[in-house]
């Protein structure tokens, strides 16, 4: 055989074996505390963004598409009641936004807001569409819309994980009280395991389709009731892929971390007293947060996961809450101790203010910023540090 043919196979095989050992070890990017940032934006960002968003330091985004304008009623789905593929020119913007991501130095985890049968409740006019868990049938929509996603994605070199579905709550609306007492969570599971509000069953089904077309991937799987930290403490095992990274979101206590609280005539100071479950006096401060943060972590020490692969998917508080940069500094203290990954919320959203910590604890955004989103123009902002965003600068 000519010594060039030789040369070629070579070369070939080389690139392959390189390829396929890329693949395999996406899982360890991982295996050290990663820090970064939720983009949950109306359209794709803005050129600076993202290396922005690097030059502070953080490693990795997770990024949601679904306020972004399609021809289609829902982006990249089509129709969430009547799913029948990918819209090839979403997916094309969707792709383009996560390599401008890994262009600026930053891996990318997706994270769908909305399912086929499951439309985000604001696309959906603020009503809850719990469809998807009324019946295992709207499952395989679903598990189809994953298949054809991770066949598009599978060979993309800046994603390091597929975040099956945002802040899923099979539980509400099915019997179970939202921060019920593990005893509770898990008498309700038992009755309810095997049935379609079963959500780690749901994440099972998903992950084995998505394995016949991308064994490597890591899968990012949201507790229930809203990705609560609470959440995992029915589920009784480990998801059976050993890629699986379990992710958590915190805003508790969210009567004082929410906006809503803005408005209260007498708002709710943190640390303080603040309603929690069935608990209206409860005291919620850096030792609170450690606790209700514990949840996940002793979780995982049950089942032998361990704690890297552990995700704080979000957290946050509105910025003109009294004390914000106290509660997260808490919060990144607590997480931090436990050496767990984590993603703030939100980096320049571009649709609402209240968590956009560059703009400080008070400052206003300005009639300009309402008036390109009413537009569906570009945030006009020129953005810098604060204050407040220096809490989560300086951890990441």
């Amino acid at each position: 055989m000519p010594k060039y043919y030789i040369a070629t196979i070579t070369l070939s095989l080389s690139c392959l074996t390189t390829q396929i050992t890329s693949a395999a070890d996406l899982i360890h990017f991982w295996d050290t505390p990663q820090h970064g940032a939720n983009v949950f934006n109306r359209m794709p960002a803005m050129p600076t963004l993202y290396p922005d968003l690097k030059a502070y330091n953080a490693t990795w985004v997770r990024l949601a598409y679904d306020k972004w304008q399609s021809d289609h009623r829902d982006f990249l789905i089509g129709n969430a009641d009547n799913y029948q593929g990918l819209i090839k020119q979403d997916l094309n913007k969707l792709i383009n936004e996560i390599n401008k991501a890994g262009q600026a130095g930053l891996k990318v985890v997706v994270s769908p807001l909305s399912l086929p049968f499951m439309r985000w409740s604001q696309n959906n006019g603020r009503r809850f569409d719990g469809r998807l868990f009324e019946n295992q049938d709207n499952w395989d929509r679903a598990i189809a819309f994953w298949v054809d996603l991770a066949k598009e994605l599978k060979n993309n070199p800046h994603i390091v994980a597929y975040n099956i579905i945002n802040e899923p709550a099979p539980e509400k609306k099915a019997g179970l009280k939202e921060h019920a007492s593990t005893e509770e969570m898990q008498a309700w599971y038992k009755i309810n395991k095997g049935g379609s509000h079963d959500l780690p069953l749901f994440y099972e089904k998903v992950i084995e389709a998505i394995r016949k077309v991308d064994p490597v991937t890591p899968i990012m799987v949201d507790a229930g009731w809203y990705a609560a930290a609470d959440s995992f403490n029915y589920w009784d095992k480990a998801l059976n892929d050993k890629k699986v990274l379990y992710s958590f979101h915190m805003y508790e206590p969210y009567q004082a971390t929410s906006s809503h609280n803005l408005n209260r005539n007498e708002p709710y100071i943190y640390p303080g007293q603040v309603p929690f479950a069935d608990k209206l006096n409860k005291i919620w401060d850096a030792k609170a947060v450690q606790q209700h943060l514990n949840n996940p972590v002793n979780w995982a020490n049950q089942h032998s996961i361990p704690t890297n692969r552990l995700i704080a998917g979000e957290f946050g508080c509105v910025r003109k809450l009294n004390n914000c940069a106290t509660y997260l500094d808490d919060v990144i203290t607590a997480l931090d101790k436990n050496n767990l990954h984590w993603a703030f919320y939100s980096f320049r959203e571009d649709g609402w203010d209240g968590m956009n910590y560059e703009l400080g604890a008070q400052k206003s955004v300005g009639w300009d910023y309402w008036k390109a989103q009413e537009k569906g123009e570009p945030d006009p902002i020129q953005y810098q540090s604060s204050p407040l965003f220096s809490v989560i600068q300086k951890k990441l």
